[in-house]
């Protein structure tokens, strides 16, 4: 099989189910922002991370994966057809038990902290923008009148950014690295 069909040279994509649409189209942007989030914590993860978080981190990639899909199927009633996953309340509670498990462990925020540390951190901090800007971009979706969009996608992506923020504080410490206070600027 060749990785190229030649059949987006003019701008348009099959979505799942068999929709033809532009590459610009907002679904497209949805899922190809989450695609880039997975990318990006792909690489944070690739900076050297805390080994027990490993396959936590894997999970999460492939829940992102299964979210990709969902947003490429638009049809509510084709996603349940096809038995395509996305995310659910599990998930989100699965997010939300490892932010306590390792806030339990950190120095609690006395104030704002920049991006930065160690690499790994770095690689963290900005994987959570990415993150940010994929819920930003599943929001807008799923407020565009006759689009849909999982219920559960929103909340996982911004407790997924709470996740991101919380790791990347981890690999700090872990490392015996502080974080990067932020200070106010004067005039």
């Amino acid at each position: 099989m060749k990785i190229y069909t030649r059949r987006g040279d003019a701008g348009q994509t099959d979505l799942f189910g068999g929709e033809r649409v532009g590459k610009d189209a907002l679904r497209v942007s949805a899922y190809g922002e989450v695609d880039e989030l997975n990318a990006s914590l792909g690489v944070a993860i690739a900076a050297g991370i805390d080994a027990e978080l490993a396959p936590l981190l894997a999970r999460i990639q492939s829940a992102l994966f299964d979210l990709g899909a969902s947003l490429a199927t638009p049809d509510a009633a084709h996603r349940r057809k096809a038995n395509v996953a996305g995310v659910d309340a599990g998930d989100i509670a699965a997010l939300e038990a490892l932010i306590d498990r390792l806030e339990a462990g950190l120095a609690p925020l006395t104030t704002f902290i920049l991006p930065g540390g160690s690499p790994s951190a770095a690689a963290f901090h900005v994987a959570r923008t990415v993150c940010r800007r994929a819920e930003r971009a599943v929001v807008h979706l799923a407020a565009t009148p006759g689009e849909s969009v999982e219920e559960n996608a929103t909340r996982y992506l911004n407790r997924l950014s709470d996740l991101l923020f919380v790791i990347a504080r981890h690999e700090n410490a872990r490392r015996g690295v502080a974080d990067v206070a932020w200070s106010r600027r004067t005039v």
